[in-house]
């Protein structure tokens, strides 16, 4: 582990309200923070406007609040900046990491095979030369096993060649893709560890690949569990999970720190008693590692 003070960060997407499993993963992610007496930054991804909710980057800070939540620093918004990721990618150009590529959805989709995240980019683009441009950019990945060492999950491995394909660095209608923005932000922040949902292992390997070829570090990475329904279907927006509500926070706040396997004394009845109930008991070892019934 860095020997660095401990940095860590919750990244909330405005596409919608808190819900009950994204107010889980700031919770793991703040407590883990604060028992590692570490700092807990706070970063609005607000990289694809179409998805946007109006009006929602304000209601999850004020939901935030509500719930007792405290950041150091001030928040980040990605919209503010675009110079940085065009940095990253010009010295990603430069070094031959990246590349310009002119394929379509629909081609790709009659020519690819389906991987761990969708389809494999087949490279059609992987010899086409900078100057010549492209509809979008893509990173360079190279065959061989990458390994994350979760500290909740274990290690997981993934080989990008096989499983995922070169993929996009700035998307064909002219926005930052997540996987270039996420491993910017984090290394110019300093986060030095990463706890987030499950969902998001996946996405992982590919993160360290855009790391390694920016010669930034790797910060540490604990994946917590998601929250399900009862179909098994991860909790978001897309399966119109409702948005918590600020009134009877602490009621909900109990209820998410059972779901983390961390349940509170009955005596502990107020929002401040049990933040400070769960800063002093807080354990990876009692969270699952498999995902949780929302029930």
């Amino acid at each position: 582990m860095n020997a660095s003070p401990y940095r860590g960060r919750f990244a909330p997407s405005p596409t919608g309200l808190l819900h009950a499993g994204s107010l889980c993963t700031a919770i793991g992610s703040y407590l883990e923070a604060r028992a590692r007496g570490g700092e807990w930054l706070l970063r609005m991804e607000d990289l694809d406007p179409p998805r946007e909710v109006a009006g929602a980057a304000d209601a999850i800070l004020r939901t935030l609040e509500a719930y007792g939540f405290e950041w150091d620093g001030e928040v980040v918004y990605q919209s503010r900046r675009h110079e940085l990721y065009r940095h990253a990618l010009e010295q990603l150009i430069a070094s031959g990491h990246a590349y310009p590529c002119n394929c379509t959805r629909k081609k790709i989709a009659e020519t690819a095979r389906r991987g761990l995240d969708g389809y494999v980019y087949p490279g059609h683009c992987r010899l086409r030369r900078p100057e010549e441009g492209g509809r979008a950019w893509r990173l360079r990945v190279e065959p061989g096993e990458t390994v994350v060492d979760d500290r909740l999950q274990g290690p997981y491995r993934q080989n990008l060649a096989a499983d995922i394909g070169d993929f996009v660095l700035l998307r064909a209608d002219g926005y930052w893709a997540y996987q270039l923005a996420v491993v910017v932000d984090d290394a110019e922040q300093g986060v030095n560890d990463v706890v987030r949902g499950a969902d998001l292992l996946v996405s992982t390997p590919r993160q360290v690949a855009v790391q390694q070829a920016l010669g930034v570090a790797t910060p540490g990475y604990c994946h917590l569990p998601v929250l399900v329904n009862a179909a098994g279907e991860k909790l978001s927006k897309q399966t119109l999970a409702p948005a918590v509500a600020a009134e009877d926070a602490a009621a909900t706040l109990r209820l998410a720190l059972s779901r983390l396997g961390h349940v509170p004394p009955e005596e502990c009845g107020g929002l401040a008693e049990l933040w400070q109930w769960a800063r002093a008991h807080w354990s990876l070892a009692n969270v699952s590692v498999g995902p949780v019934l929302a029930d």
